[in-house]
């Protein structure tokens, strides 16, 4: 019996809202014109991999090696949890860079296999800055390419948001999983934009082209 997925069209579409009010965004909407023709447990706050890398790695793949843990990496819950923790009303959350030092340290201990415990080893932008990271690094796009055109057709007719349930629902499991966890964060960050400024508008323009590539 096929299980009945759904999703919460509010909170995921503002995340193509930055198609309407970024200049770079106009480029990646060419680009995807371009491309298009070519529930849970709490895990520890430690992460371990057994040496098996995560970043640059399919999210299939990352499932087949039993590091996806309820439709979403561990790696992602891991660095969500902690942001959720520390950082909802930081001001410049994902805006500010972390050190590109940390975060590459951080991408190496996770690749390698090692203990990685985000509260003691890290900060909220070099957390922020990796989440990022991993998605960037993603072989194909958090957004699959197979919706790419018809997300494409939506803009053209101007009609986000009714067709966009129907879209989402044609996502791999594992790409429609991560997405809607993302999403949800997200929407949590942008309820506090009284105190880190990020509103729907800048978040999308920051994770815009980060699901799309």
């Amino acid at each position: 019996m096929q299980t009945v997925r759904t999703v919460d069209v509010v909170d995921c579409s503002f995340l193509f809202c930055f198609s309407k009010h970024s200049k770079a965004a106009v480029q990646i909407k060419e680009d995807m014109k371009w491309m298009a023709q070519l529930p849970m447990n709490k895990p520890s706050p430690a992460t371990v991999t057994g040496g098996k890398k995560i970043f640059g790695v399919s999210l299939l793949e990352l499932r087949d090696l039993g590091l996806v843990k309820d439709g979403v990496p561990v790696v992602v819950r891991s660095m969500v949890e902690y942001l959720e923790k520390h950082s909802l009303r930081l001001e410049g959350l994902f805006r500010v860079n972390g050190s590109i030092r940390t975060v590459d340290n951080l991408r190496q201990r996770f690749d390698g296999g090692e203990e990685v415990d985000l509260h003691q080893d890290a900060d909220a932008f070099a957390v922020a800055s990796l989440l990022k990271q991993f998605l960037r690094d993603l072989p194909e796009a958090l957004i699959h390419p197979s919706i790419h055109n018809p997300l494409i057709q939506l803009y053209q007719a101007n009609d986000v948001v009714s067709d966009l349930r129907k879209l989402l629902l044609q996502l791999p499991d594992i790409h429609y999983s991560l997405l809607h966890y993302l999403c949800h964060f997200l929407s949590q960050v942008e309820q506090e934009q009284a105190h880190n400024r990020m509103t729907a508008t800048n978040l999308a323009t920051v994770f815009g082209p980060n699901v799309f590539q």
